[in-house]
This record gives C-alpha cells, structure tokens and sequence, in this order.
C-alpha cells in the first residue's frame, strides 16, 4: 500500500491541509479534503513539456496532449469525453515550457471513473496510439496554431519575444506549440518514444481535491494506477541558467496587418519559487496590473496615448521568468513617444519604490488572485500538482500568499531597479499595413471541429 502522512494545517495556509503520498512505482499522490460542495477534482500533471525537447521535433509535447484524448486501452476514440461530460464532469489538459497537465472536475461519486480513465491513458495509450489518430491530431494541432497564432492580430508575438529573450539554442527559446515544419516531421515512433520516455508513473504527480474520503480515494488510486511499471529512461531538461541581466536591449519590428501600432516588452526577472519572483510580480502589478496601475494612469488616462496598457508576470522554474509589457497605442501616436514615457515611469519606479497605498493595493490584487485559485477544487488540484513537480513540495502551495504579503516595499523597489531596465528587455514593435487583397476561398483553412482544444502557454 502508498505511504503517506496525516494532514496539519500549516501557519499561513488559511486552515488548508493536504496529504502526501507515494505509490510503490514512483507516482506521487496528493489529497485535501474540502467538503463545501459535491464535488471533486483530479489533476495530473507529468514533468515534461516543450523544454524537454530537441531541435528539429518541437511541439511534440503539446501533440502529445492531443493524443491523450484519442482514447486507450480500454476506452476508445473520444471516450474520454463522452463519459465524463455524460457523468456531469468537466476535464481538459493543457501544455506549458515545463509540464503537461490533465484535470477533470467530477460529481463526488463519479470520482472513480476519472481515476481509471486516466490511469488506462497512463498505462494503455499506446494500445490505441496508430497513424489515424496521430495523422487527426496532427491536423487539428496545425490547425490551432492557424488560429491562435498565425492568423490573428499580435497572434504571434509570444513566440517572436520568446525566441529574444532566450538565445539560440536554449530550452525556453521555442514556445509549446511547435512549427509547422516540426509538426510535420513529427513520425508515429516520435510519439511513441515520447509516451515511453515521460508518461510514466513516476514522472507525474496526481492530486485529488474535494468531497473526498481519502482513504477510499488512496484505495482506488492504488488499484488503477498501482500496475502501471515505472520508466527510467528520462533525461534531465537542458540547463535553462541565464545571467541576470541581457545586457543589451534586443529588438524586432513586424509589419502585418493589426489594429493599431504595439509596444510589446519581455524583461528577463528572478526564477519562480524565490522571494524575490514574488517582489517582482509586486513591482509589476503596482506599474501595469489593471486600471489603478501607473503605467494605465499615465499612458491611457492621462496622455491618451494608448488604449491599453498592462505587465504581467510569466512565472517560469527552470529559466529566468519574463516580466510582459503591452500597449496598444493610440490612432496616430508613435511608438518613440510611447516608449519615452515607458522609460520614465519604470526609472521613477525604480528610484522612488512604491507608495505605501500602492503596496497595500498590490498585495491585497495578488492575494485575492491567489485565494480565487486556491478556492476552487480545481485551482487548488492544479497549484498542489504545480509546486509538487517544480518546487518539490506540494505544501508551498498553501503558504503562497503569506509569502506575497511578507515582501517589503525595499525589496519590491530592488527588484524594479535591478531588472526593470531597457538593456534587460526584447522589444517588439508592431507597425499596421494595409489589408492585403482576399485570399481565394479555396484557400480557406478548414474548421477545426475536434472535441479538445488544449491549451499551452
């Protein structure tokens, strides 16, 4: 039987608990009783995604998502589907640089037939795995790329500023969703070498959140998931370990046709799980975290400048985390005046620090982000999962927002001063052009009419 522990409310975990355990195959398993509603949520994430890939096959891990859903073993085509929407529940997955996650949220006494179904995935997709599945989902994966990055406005400026900011060569300078050459490219075998390598029991960890009994639940986790043999052919993710600083700012403009002029930044910022990540993601709420932002008050209430203005934080583990600016500008507005006054609020951010009401907002905005995950069944699964796979503890989890509130204004100013600076940023600037003339109808892409629409980062 698993091993594990008894739950303890720890200080600042808002009287959440959860417990630990570890099946005898290596898979990790995390529980926490939440009785206020009916219902449970199954998350499980496995340690892999697009910075575990190599050159010249990109965009596997976000297929391999695809392919989750094309049935197993025992449950064929989209069953998966099909039975938890017809048991009342609601499921999906979805990819990132550093893990692939799949999450249903079930009725409580449905909470056994979303465990076997994901444990038939994880030790019975190849079963089903043939090139008419692969041969869909590469199509339907095509497909999402058209529509969510090439054939919309900005739709691909994640990926230019990504491929900036991490130089040639590093593991984060490809974003999840791949080329379409390497979409290609990708062979039945890849996809099978790929379920061998990281869909193993003990590269993922598991969690259960809500109405549960947790025995009964470690009972059934241990009869569907128990078999499954572990795998030791992994390989580590190549070193992500960056300097702290660009050293230079990095540019790219792009002609296409998009509403108006953008002022897209990425600024390299501290690895998530450290305080001073978190220091960061204050200094960046209290610039541009919605409309009582500096950034909004003074590009978009007070020049009229822009018509958006916001900076957000990508949390990453395993590289540097980039801090995102975005503005959309004003009709007829250039970006150097834009950018001028960019520059002028983040030096007076960095010299000046933030304002005591600032801070407090700042904090008060985070912590309420952090409690809206941590409420739902589904948020707190998929946050447990999160710090068991990157940080190795799934109880950092409930502590999070006292870490927010312990940062200091000193430390939020430091941060801003350190890394908030044009030569530690990539610049992407976008320049409208005219409509080019209609395309032939019989070049239209096809409808994507696929069940599952992943998601990645």
């Amino acid at each position: 039987m698993p091993m594990g522990h008894t739950a303890t409310a720890q200080a600042g975990s808002g009287g959440l608990t959860a417990t630990e355990h570890r099946l005898a195959n290596g898979l990790r398993v995390v529980l926490s009783e939440d009785h206020l509603t009916p219902v449970a949520a199954v998350c499980l994430w496995y340690d892999v995604g697009s910075r575990h890939e190599v050159k010249g096959r990109t965009g596997l891990a976000h297929l391999f998502e695809h392919l989750m859903f094309q049935g197993s073993g025992q449950v064929k085509g989209n069953g998966h589907f099909e039975l938890v929407q017809g048991a009342g529940g609601s499921l999906n997955g979805t990819t990132s640089f550093e893990r692939t996650n799949y999450f249903e949220t079930m009725p409580t006494h449905q909470l056994e037939l979303a465990l076997w179904l994901e444990a038939d995935r994880m030790g019975s997709l190849l079963a089903a795995l043939d090139e008419e599945s692969m041969e869909n989902q590469r199509d339907v994966v095509k497909n999402e790329r058209r529509q969510r990055y090439d054939n919309v406005p900005y739709g691909t400026a994640f990926e230019k500023l990504t491929a900036l900011a991490y130089p040639e060569g590093h593991p984060y300078h490809h974003t999840p969703i791949g080329s379409m050459a390497d979409l290609d490219a990708a062979t039945l075998e890849d996809a099978r070498t790929f379920f061998r390598t990281y869909y193993a029991p003990n590269n993922a960890v598991l969690s259960v959140v809500g109405d549960i009994d947790p025995e009964q639940t470690l009972a059934w986790i241990e009869k569907y998931f128990g078999s499954i043999p572990s795998h030791d052919g992994k390989q580590p993710p190549r070193d992500g370990t960056l300097p702290e600083v660009i050293g230079e700012q990095l540019r790219e403009e792009v002609r296409e046709e998009v509403p108006a002029r953008a002022l897209m930044a990425a600024y390299r910022l501290p690895h998530d799980g450290t305080r001073e990540c978190d220091a960061a993601d204050l200094a960046l709420t209290v610039l541009g975290g919605g409309e009582s932002s500096r950034l909004h008050n003074r590009l978009v209430r007070r020049d009229r400048t822009a018509v958006a203005a916001g900076f957000g934080l990508l949390r990453l583990a395993g590289a540097p985390s980039l801090g995102w600016l975005d503005v959309k500008m004003s009709g007829g507005v250039e970006v150097p005046q834009v950018e001028a006054a960019v520059d002028e609020e983040l030096a007076r951010f960095a010299a000046d620090g933030p304002t005591p009401e600032e801070m407090e907002r700042a904090q008060a905005q985070l912590e309420r982000e952090w409690l809206d995950r941590l409420g739902t069944v589904a948020g707190r699964a998929d946050e447990l999962c999160r710090f068991a796979v990157l940080f190795g503890d799934p109880q950092l989890a409930l502590t999070a927002v006292q870490r927010v509130l312990d940062v200091t204004a000193e430390e939020v100013q430091a941060a801003a001063k350190a890394q908030l600076r044009p030569d530690n940023r990539a610049v992407l600037v976008y320049e409208p052009v005219e409509p080019a003339e209609p395309a032939d109808a019989a070049d239209t892409d096809e409808t994507d009419t696929d069940a599952h629409e992943g998601a990645d980062q």
